[in-house]
């Protein structure tokens, strides 16, 4: 029995329904930008599985890492213990995130990195006695993740539609624009002395559909924001590491964040890490003698060394120059494409790019997570050899930064070849 059919009998897979679901592709190998099938077919990973491959798959650098690291500590509880690739990966980070930040607490993942940043901004304002704060301001089309806090702060949609009645209010805006900017902006500042903190994807909201905004107009609601005196979470779990063109898509803006949430590329798609890191100003309202006021959180694999090891090879090709000159290639080279697009003959709407994020939606049926244009557009894109997965109508791509010119090229054309038979 093959591994497809004996993944059926005991798997359980995600975001899929399960009836007549189609039989899972069995991958046996991945190498930079290729994913090797069980059957001897390849595919050109052009989402870095699910947004989180950086630099490719089994890059050598990284492995040899984590392999060395798992010789000296694979593990240790992080409550009273410490290790040196948790504190130095700490170390790196806080310098070069977009504001000025003191602490970082880890997590495992995109929806506990939101999760403890919930918990943290709730229970700042409890700590400091001002418990009338407790709502969260959050944009509609929103996703932060599938655990309850980050579902409460996500848009109500197909993602949370069975837990409605189980999460707690959310204040929900939408994403600021010339018309709507004022209008938000009295909005907070009639209710900004009830809310804890605003949540929001800077730039773009990616499983929403890639939905982009302005980034000026970002600013000047920040600014607004913050005069409330509301905590700012940055929720950077995707577009963190270079994927906006610049290194935090928080950068494009001069107001920053009081919490950054990461995770995905954070490993370069190697192992499961997340990060919460929060400035001086939220750290020392839990510096306190009242022991009631600890921030009672924590995971079984909190920093686990492998995953700490990992985020810092990452980190060491991120930083050097041919992996930067790869991310500006990508933006350029995305723009290019874009204006083909728009100019074609396809059934196109709503071109966009930002960085290495280039996406689209295709003209049919609803613009919606359900639509069944995906697994066609899935399904004819892999028959060409490349590995894409609209969301609902909305066509993406998000390669990893080794992607060859070659690579991207038959990508670009395979989109276009799949737009032509649809239409």
């Amino acid at each position: 029995m093959n591994i497809a059919a004996r993944d059926q009998q005991v798997i359980w897979h995600p975001f899929t329904q399960q009836k007549n679901m189609s039989s899972p592709i069995p991958i046996v190998k991945g190498k930079d930008s290729i994913l090797y099938a069980e059957d001897g077919s390849s595919y050109i990973d052009a989402i870095s599985s699910w947004w989180v491959t950086l630099h490719g798959h089994g890059h050598p650098y990284i492995a040899e890492k984590i392999y060395r690291q798992a010789l000296t500590l694979e593990q240790v509880i992080f409550a009273g213990f410490t290790h040196e690739p948790a504190v130095r990966l700490a170390e790196r980070l806080l310098p070069i995130l977009p504001g000025k930040f003191s602490r970082v607490f880890y997590s495992d993942n995109g929806s506990t990195s939101t999760e403890v940043a919930l918990k943290m901004a709730v229970q700042y304002w409890w700590n400091k006695e001002e418990k009338n704060r407790k709502k969260i301001l959050a944009f509609t089309n929103s996703y932060h993740g599938d655990t309850f806090g980050a579902m409460s702060v996500s848009d109500r949609s197909v993602f949370t539609l069975a837990f409605h009645d189980l999460l707690f209010e959310v204040i929900f805006i939408d994403t600021p624009t010339a018309e709507n900017i004022n209008a938000t902006k009295a909005l907070i500042h009639e209710q900004g002395s009830e809310i804890a903190a605003f949540i929001y994807e800077p730039l773009v909201q990616g499983a929403g559909g890639m939905k982009m905004y302005d980034a000026f107009l970002m600013n000047e609601l920040l600014m607004s924001v913050k005069l409330s005196g509301i905590l700012c979470i940055a929720d950077e779990v995707m577009t963190g590491f270079g994927r906006t063109g610049k290194l935090f898509a928080s950068c494009y803006m001069n107001q920053h964040p009081d919490i950054i949430c990461l995770s995905k590329g954070l490993t370069g798609g190697t192992m499961a890490l997340g990060v919460t890191a929060c400035n001086d100003t939220v750290y020392k309202a839990f510096v306190n003698d009242d022991k009631f006021k600890t921030f009672f959180h924590g995971h079984s694999f909190t920093a686990n060394p492998l995953a700490c090891t990992a985020a810092l090879a990452s980190l060491d090709l991120l930083e050097k120059e041919d992996c930067i000159k790869k991310i500006e290639w990508l933006s350029a080279t995305n723009h290019l494409f874009l204006e083909s697009l728009k100019t074609g003959p396809w059934k196109t709407k709503g071109w966009r790019t930002l960085g290495t994020l280039l996406a689209f939606e295709i003209k049919e049926g609803k613009d919606e997570y359900l639509n069944s244009i995906s697994a066609s557009f899935t399904k004819m894109a892999m028959d060409k050899g490349v590995y894409l997965r609209p969301l609902g109508n909305t066509v993406y791509i998000m390669p990893p930064y080794c992607i060859t010119e070659e690579e991207l090229k038959k990508i670009y054309h395979c989109i276009l070849e799949v737009l032509e038979q649809l239409a």
